[in-house]
């Protein structure tokens, strides 16, 4: 309902479409940043791989710590979502290539655990969807393409 009598908490249409993506983003943060926390604190052992030497621990804890960085990105992008298409293009295009990483790795060694799977998920599908849906919000509150 639109005009003088519309409801007090009626929430126009691109607003809560930024609303929305802003709870996606910070709930999808939550696996870079709970992941980057686990492995620089587990070590390989967050994997499953026990009685690491000193190169793999120190390996794994600095991409574990990349990691986390692209999820504190993500997070710190949430405020003004709207005007951050170009941040949020560069942090899916560095999950991306990690995801086009692991897809090596799964063609050459053969699938990893559950929890790796979904991680490829997340970085091959669900981070590129955000970015498009961040694009989208941005061009539509640019004027630059009507409401979907």
């Amino acid at each position: 309902m639109n005009g003088p009598h519309a409801p007090a908490l009626a929430v126009p249409p691109l607003r809560s479409s930024k609303l929305a993506l802003q709870i996606v983003i910070a709930v999808a943060g939550l696996v870079p940043v709970g992941a980057g926390l686990a492995g620089i604190g587990l070590g390989p052992a967050m994997a499953g791989h026990h009685g690491a030497n000193a190169a793999l621990d120190s390996h794994f804890a600095y991409l574990s710590g990349l990691l986390l960085a692209i999820g504190l990105a993500f997070w710190a992008a949430i405020p003004t979502i709207e005007r951050r298409g170009a941040m949020v293009r560069l942090l899916t295009f560095l999950v991306v290539v990690g995801g086009l990483a692991r897809l090596i790795s799964l063609a050459r060694v053969g699938p990893p655990g559950g929890a790796m799977q979904w991680a490829l998920v997340m970085e091959l599908g669900v981070t590129p969807a955000l970015c498009l849906w961040q694009w989208r919000l941005q061009r539509r509150m640019d004027g630059a393409a009507p409401p979907v």
